[in-house]
């Protein structure tokens, strides 16, 4: 039951990780090609990218399919990029770190959930949650850079 838990907990993170990384991409496609902005949302969507390869392989050995796609998650990345277009770089950039810090939440409320199992657990504490915190700081520190 715990397994079935588990990858059900990681193929959450694992849609949230696939819309990170297309919101990521959205915003830079918007961004001016010289803004300053440009190297760290490149690190951070690199991050969640290395993030979905891990988690799509955690959910594989724990006999798991991962999804296919973001699910609901896909429309965050859609108010995003129309953010980005109509209010420029500065909006992106608040709704990326409104976006870290869902995900933020997303991972603390999954350990706190009793949703996974040793396995999984020692992976989300590990490395995901490292991560989010991480990227999460970058968005909130380029965020009040540009403030």
């Amino acid at each position: 039951m715990a397994t079935k838990t588990s990858v059900e907990q990681l193929d959450s993170y694992f849609r949230g990780e696939l819309s990170a990384v297309e919101t990521y991409r959205m915003a830079l496609e918007k961004l001016d090609a010289n803004s300053p902005a440009r190297s760290e949302l490149q690190s951070c969507m690199q991050s969640h990218q290395e993030r979905v390869m891990l988690l799509r392989e955690a959910i594989l050995q724990l006999g798991g399919k991962p999804a296919e796609g973001s699910g609901p998650w896909g429309a965050f990345a859609k108010a995003v990029e129309g953010a980005a277009r109509v209010f420029g770089d500065k909006a992106a950039i608040a709704a990326l770190e409104e976006g870290e810090d869902h995900g933020l939440k997303d991972y603390k409320d999954g350990i706190d959930d009793d949703k996974l199992d040793m396995q999984a657990r020692a992976i989300v504490t590990g490395q995901l949650l490292p991560e989010q915190q991480r990227t999460h700081a970058r968005m909130s520190a380029l965020k009040k850079q540009l403030s």
